[in-house]
C-alpha cells in the first residue's frame, strides 16, 4: 500500500522530470547549445530577437520548443477539461515581475530549469545561481507567510485564455511559411539549433507532462520550506539526475568551473540574479516554465506575465544587462565574461521593484 501511495503521488511529476531531462539530452545532441537543451529564459530571448525587438544577432530565432510547451500544455488542458479562461490577478505587477524576472535569469544566464541542466552537466558555476535561487525564494516565502497576494483572477471569455497559444501559432506558421519576415542568428546560441520538428515535438512532450504534474522549478522549493512536501521538488531531483546520468553516459559530463558552455564566473552577480528570478517567482506563483503552462491553461495573468518576459529580454539586450560568457581567446588567453555596470544596477533596481510590489500587496494592518 505505502508503494502505491507513493507511486500515486510522485510517480507523475518523477517521470514528468525524467521526460524533461531526457528531452533536453536529446535537444543539445541534436543541436541545441551545450548544457541547454531547454531553457526558457534563454528562448523567449532568441523569440524577441527573431522578432526584432533587439539587435544582438547572435541571439535571434523563434525556439519551437516555447511554441509547444505552451501547446502543449493547452492541449493538455482542454483533454481533462482544465482549460478555463481567467485573468485580473494584478496583471500590470505581474508583467513588471515578469519582466524583471527576465532581467535576472539573463545575468546569470539562464532560467531556473537552465540552472539545473548545468548542474546536471557538471558546470559548477551554476552553484552561485542555485544559491542565489534558493534565498530568493526564502524571501519571498517570507512574504507570503506575512499575507502577500496578488489578488485572485476571475473567469473570463474563452477568447481572452487562447491569446498566448493563438500567439504561439501565429509565430509557428511565420518560422515554417515566411521565415523571411524573421530574424535569423548565423553564429552563436542563436544560430545552436535542432531540427525544428524534433524540438516541437519535446516542446509539446514537455508542455503536456508538466502541465499535468504541475512541475514548477520555484513551487518545488517553497512547497519543501513552506509545507514539507516534497512531491514537486523530486521533478525537480529528477530532472539533475537525469541529465546527469545522460551526460555521463554520453561522455559529455564536465565537472569543472572553467570554459562552461555559455556561463561566466561572476558567481556574486549570478547569485543576486538568480534571487531576482527566485522572489519573482514565488511572487507569481511559479517560475518561467510554470508561467508558460499556466499561459497555456488560458490563464491570462501569466500570458501578460510571459508577454512582460520577452520585453524583458528585449531590454536587457538592448541596453547591455545580460551576461556574457566566459571564453577563451585564440591565444589561449581565458577571458572572463560577467555583466557591466548597467546589469548590476538593473539587479539592484529589481529588487527594489520587487520589494516595492511586495509591500504593496501585503494586507493592511488595522487600526
Amino acid at each position: 500500500m505505502r508503494k502505491n501511495r507513493w507511486i500515486q503521488e510522485y510517480g507523475l511529476i518523477v517521470l514528468t522530470g525524467v521526460v524533461v531531462g531526457l528531452a533536453a539530452l536529446i535537444l543539445t545532441a541534436a543541436g541545441n547549445p551545450k548544457n541547454m537543451g531547454f531553457c526558457i529564459a534563454c528562448f523567449l530571448r532568441d523569440i524577441a530577437g527573431a522578432l526584432g525587438m533587439h539587435s544582438s544577432a547572435n541571439v535571434q530565432y523563434i525556439r519551437p520548443e516555447i511554441i509547444g510547451i505552451v501547446l502543449g500544455a493547452a492541449i493538455a488542458a482542454a483533454a481533462t477539461r482544465e482549460f478555463r479562461a481567467k485573468a485580473g490577478s494584478s496583471p500590470a505587477c505581474r508583467f513588471v515581475l515578469g519582466l524583471f524576472v527576465m532581467i535576472g535569469a539573463l545575468v546569470f544566464l539562464g532560467c531556473p530549469l537552465r540552472m539545473v541542466i548545468r548542474l546536471g552537466g557538471g558546470d559548477l558555476t551554476a552553484v552561485a545561481g542555485l544559491v542565489g535561487f534558493l534565498a530568493g525564494i526564502l524571501v519571498g516565502i517570507f512574504f507570503l507567510r506575512r499575507g502577500f497576494s496578488l489578488g485572485r483572477a476571475y473567469p473570463v471569455r474563452q477568447g481572452e485564455g487562447a491569446i498566448l497559444p493563438g500567439i504561439m501559432v501565429v509565430l509557428l506558421v511565420l518560422l515554417l511559411a515566411a521565415p523571411s519576415l524573421l530574424k535569423f542568428s548565423e553564429q552563436g546560441p542563436g544560430s545552436m539549433r535542432a531540427f525544428w520538428a524534433v524540438s516541437l515535438i519535446a516542446g509539446l512532450a514537455v508542455g503536456i507532462f508538466a502541465q499535468r504534474s504541475r512541475l514548477c522549478m520555484a513551487g518545488g522549493l517553497r512547497d519543501a520550506f513552506m509545507l514539507r512536501d516534497f512531491k514537486l521538488l523530486s521533478g525537480f531531483l529528477a530532472i539533475w539526475i537525469t541529465i546527469t546520468i545522460g551526460n555521463l553516459i554520453l561522455g559529455s559530463y564536465n565537472l569543472s568551473a572553467l570554459s562552461q558552455p555559455i556561463a561566466h564566473s561572476q558567481y556574486l552577480w549570478s547569485a543576486l540574479g538568480m534571487a531576482v528570478v527566485g522572489w519573482g517567482s514565488i511572487l507569481l506563483g511559479g517560475c518561467p516554465l510554470r508561467q508558460l503552462i499556466l499561459a497555456g491553461e488560458g490563464n491570462g495573468d501569466s500570458a501578460v506575465t510571459v508577454l512582460g518576459m520577452i520585453v524583458g529580454a528585449a531590454i536587457s539586450h538592448n541596453f547591455g544587462l545580460a551576461g556574457t560568457a566566459d571564453s577563451v581567446a585564440e591565444d589561449g588567453t581565458y577571458i572572463v565574461g560577467g555583466i557591466g555596470t548597467a546589469g548590476m544596477a538593473a539587479v539592484v533596481i529589481g529588487f527594489v521593484v520587487l520589494l516595492a510590489i511586495t509591500l504593496t500587496h501585503l494586507p493592511k494592518k488595522e487600526r
